[in-house]
């Protein structure tokens, strides 16, 4: 595929459509709403944070989500085998089928003190953000819905993934599109602002690398491979590769273990590694040329000491996300386009990203990741911050973008096409 164009692209029929919903009465109720339940989404950003999700173990904050959203008016909220936990906002049975979500985990292991503190404005709090924010952003979307009594012509599914961050390598989203093959259009809300729209998929594949031997002590057994030199070897061929800058491709070795003291020759050593490519092909290249490598730095330490295959190499695949690019003027990329211009913002198009957006740009099924509104920082620390000054804002654009694509009964025809037709 060729390099998207890297700039808005708002054809006159789409910004003809966002004319017509923000002249439209109940859609302007639903926009005020949003700004009216600032407070009570904030208050509710706090609750969610506050519980402890840690990647794997999503299950209790999945349980109070179920219950929201269907306090909310969300029909048949389930929480699948994998704990995503989704419903259904029926349209009027003739048009595309959405997914709005965030995600339930955050990188912060279990024990972390997410209670939130306030300071200067700002609510600290690990996981506030990310994405304590977008499931936040979500609900009140929700509420707005039930507010308004809007009819959409496509069917909404609404809710929140689990296993977005790290080594959960996406299996929500991914067990959820395993899982039907209705889904014409996603959405997923990050923390962020809202003129920011993410359409491009960095894909990454990640691989858990040990190298065992026999082992023994450093000077008795001295003349055996070592599995930390087969190690240090791989790694010194890995830093060498090199990748393209455009598409960007990287790679990085990010832990390293083994050994028991300083007189010991290892039994094993273990490295994780990274790579990452916006480009499937550019991915693929780079992992067959770690891997080789890899499996060369095994065969040059068993060489180096006169010894046949004492010392193995066993690849452990972690992570597997997948890449994927659409074009800027994608129905769904112009929709995100022309409901910043609604709202009075200018669009920036966002580089390539990991998000759950990544496995429906994979499957060539519209998406994008936008931002749930309000500043922050500090993310993936223990320091992470929110800002919620103004932060409904992103709301509403999320808002405003579903519409969009969803088509509104008697206003509006829906701008995702439905593969059910």
């Amino acid at each position: 595929m060729n390099k998207p164009i890297n700039h808005p692209v708002i054809s006159a029929q789409v910004g003809q459509i966002y004319e017509q919903l923000m002249a439209d009465v109940q859609v302007q109720a639903g926009l005020q709403f949003l700004e009216q339940d600032h407070d009570r989404t904030i208050e509710e950003q706090i609750q969610l944070t506050e519980i402890e999700a840690p990647t794997f173990a999503e299950a209790a904050k999945g349980a109070v989500y179920k219950r929201k959203l269907e306090e909310y008016g969300i029909q048949d909220v389930m929480v699948d085998e994998t704990g995503n936990v989704f419903g259904l906002r029926s349209g009027s049975g003739s048009g595309p089928t959405l997914v709005v979500c965030a995600h339930l985990d955050t990188v912060f292991p279990a024990g972390t003190d997410v209670q939130a503190k306030h300071r200067n404005g700002r609510i600290y709090a690990p996981g506030i953000a990310d994405d304590g924010r977008g499931l936040a952003a979500v609900l009140t979307i929700a509420r707005a819905l039930q507010h308004t009594g809007i009819h959409t012509v496509g069917n909404l599914i609404i809710g929140a993934t689990v296993g977005e961050e790290g080594l959960g390598d996406l299996r929500g989203v991914k067990a959820l599109f395993a899982g039907r093959s209705d889904i014409d259009g996603f959405i997923s809300v990050e923390p962020g602002a809202p003129e920011k729209i993410t359409y491009l998929a960095a894909g990454s594949k990640r691989y858990r690398v040990t190298f065992h031997g026999t082992g023994g002590h450093s000077f008795a057994d001295f003349g055996i491979p070592n599995p930390i030199h087969a190690l240090g070897r791989a790694i010194a061929g890995i830093s060498e590769i090199r990748t393209p800058a455009e598409p960007k491709t990287t790679f990085s070795v990010g832990v390293v273990e083994g050994g028991t003291s300083v007189n010991t020759i290892s039994e094993h050593a273990t490295l994780l590694l990274d790579m990452r490519s916006n480009s499937a092909q550019a991915l693929a290249e780079l992992e067959q040329q770690a891997l080789n490598i890899i499996q060369k730095a095994a065969e040059a330490e068993n060489t180096r000491w006169n010894r046949e295959n004492e010392l193995t190499v066993q690849l452990e695949l972690v992570g597997d996300r997948p890449a994927g690019e659409q074009g800027s003027d994608a129905a769904i990329v112009q929709a995100a386009s022309a409901a910043n211009r609604a709202m009075g913002l200018e669009p920036e198009l966002e580089d390539a990203s990991s998000t759950d957006s990544n496995v429906a740009i994979s499957l060539g099924i519209p998406a994008v990741t936008l931002g749930g509104g309000g500043e922050y920082g500090g993310m993936h620390t223990l320091e992470e911050y929110f800002d919620p000054a103004g932060a409904y804002r992103g709301a509403q654009y999320v808002f405003l973008v579903m519409l969009g694509l969803l088509g509104v009964e008697g206003i509006t025809p829906p701008l995702l096409i439905s593969k059910q037709k």
